[in-house]
């Protein structure tokens, strides 16, 4: 397994935000008895679960994706166009090069896949260009897993806003808060690939001309403006020039190899894979 060194998902979430309630609420009515019972729950019959919870026939409720142990279920991101359902997300350490690169917006290349076909009761996992066998439980044992389990929100912490590198190999990296909550919260790590360094901040501006952010070893500039570059600025005044990396066309890059996110849980089903 490519994350074997990670934690089991019960001692990693230990911390993470108090549990919401599922999809179905407390399965009190007719409705929401009859959401649980449709939504499946695969297993591969080493302690991981992956829960489909189909989209109700209105739309005040879109479908979701779970995944953890038999204790505790996160919620998958969606994937960022509602042209795909919760069954595909986000995971750029796995990369599929068969997959579209753009796709209303998205990259299915970074995306992997759950295939459920509840009428034939078969799922199996897809991460990357790895398939992985999965069986659906049985509708009784399904039902108590899902009525006794806890739901919590995912635990990403970060997520990527820019990837800067010089002509020597050294690399910028800014990340900020996952969610929209945490959003101006940013960290800066710098460093050659495999062993970027977290920086200490001491101030951050970001407005309509760019981003300044200050850490204690010098000044990470970002303009928005296109006829400026980007510079790294040591506090003895020295410039040094930067060349932006797409941040969008190297995530395998960033989540795989720069170091920063080594043994980090994204809350996938392909966490354990």
């Amino acid at each position: 397994m490519l994350f074997q060194h990670i934690l089991p998902v019960a001692a990693l979430l230990a911390a993470s935000p108090a549990a919401v309630e599922p999809p179905w609420g407390k399965a009190e009515n007719l409705g929401q008895r009859m959401h649980l019972e449709a939504t499946s729950v695969c297993t591969d019959g080493k302690g991981h679960y992956v829960v489909s919870v189909p989209r109700e026939d209105t739309d005040e409720l879109e479908d979701r994706l779970y995944y953890g142990d038999a204790k505790i279920l996160v919620e998958v991101p969606r994937p960022r166009t509602r042209n795909l359902s919760a069954t595909t997300f986000l995971d750029p350490r796995f990369f599929n090069p068969a997959g579209t690169a753009d796709y209303d917006g998205v990259d299915l290349r970074v995306h992997s896949q759950l295939a459920v076909d509840a009428k034939e009761r078969t799922c199996s996992l897809r991460c990357g260009e790895r398939k992985v066998a999965l069986e659906m439980l049985p509708g009784t044992e399904a039902r108590e897993l899902l009525r006794k389990a806890a739901y919590v929100p995912n635990p990403q912490k970060f997520a990527p806003h820019a990837l800067l590198r010089d002509s020597e190999g050294t690399y910028y990296y800014v990340d900020k808060g996952f969610t929209p909550a945490e959003s101006r919260n940013f960290r800066v790590f710098i460093g050659p690939r495999g062993d970027l360094k977290p920086q200490k901040m001491t101030n951050v501006v970001a407005d309509s001309e760019g981003e300044i952010f200050t850490t204690k070893k010098g000044q990470l500039r970002l303009v928005i403006d296109r006829a400026q570059k980007p510079l790294w600025i040591e506090k003895a005044r020295k410039e040094v020039e930067l060349r932006n990396v797409p941040v969008e066309q190297n995530l395998p890059l960033i989540y795989n190899e720069l170091g920063v996110y080594t043994g980090i849980r994204l809350g996938t089903p392909c966490d354990d894979q």
